[in-house]
């Protein structure tokens, strides 16, 4: 397997070398050792680093991402965890999804007064709603039990 020292990862992965440090310090990579005062890292890296950013853009901490990508060279990914997730993204769109109309209606709407006019009377209700339930889980928050 092809080795990369940290220059050449951050090069390839967009990363800057600061953060990579900071993510083998979290445990979420590895070095195999060191060519001088470089870190080395095997090429599998780059797919490890992928699977973070994937984890970071649908909202996981870097402590959930650590905790579903574990240790092992090939990660198992909890599939329970990432269907939570993917709810809670589903419901974070639909707010915003609602936001979006209400926005799009208060352009569009030929009413002098927006808040005369009966639709936007309803979007603002439902976005009323929306904003008291409980937001969606936010990444690195503990739930309740």
């Amino acid at each position: 397997m092809k080795e990369m020292d940290i220059a050449q990862v951050a090069r390839n992965s967009g990363l800057p070398a600061s953060t990579l440090r900071y993510y083998e310090e979290k445990g979420l990579i590895r070095s195999i050792g060191r060519a001088g005062m470089k870190r080395v890292f095997n090429a599998n890296v780059l797919e490890r680093l992928a699977l973070i950013a994937m984890g970071r853009a649908a909202g996981f901490s870097l402590d959930d991402i650590g905790a579903l990508l574990g240790s092992a060279r090939q990660p198992t990914l909890d599939r329970q965890r990432l269907a939570e997730q993917a709810d809670a993204l589903d419901a974070t769109i639909r707010q915003l999804s609602a936001i979006r109309d209400s926005l799009r209606h208060a352009v569009d709407c030929p009413a002098e007064d927006h808040l005369a006019c009966p639709t936007f009377q309803r979007l603002m209700k439902v976005a009323a709603r929306a904003a008291t339930r409980e937001p969606a889980r936010r990444a690195g928050t503990k739930r309740r039990p």
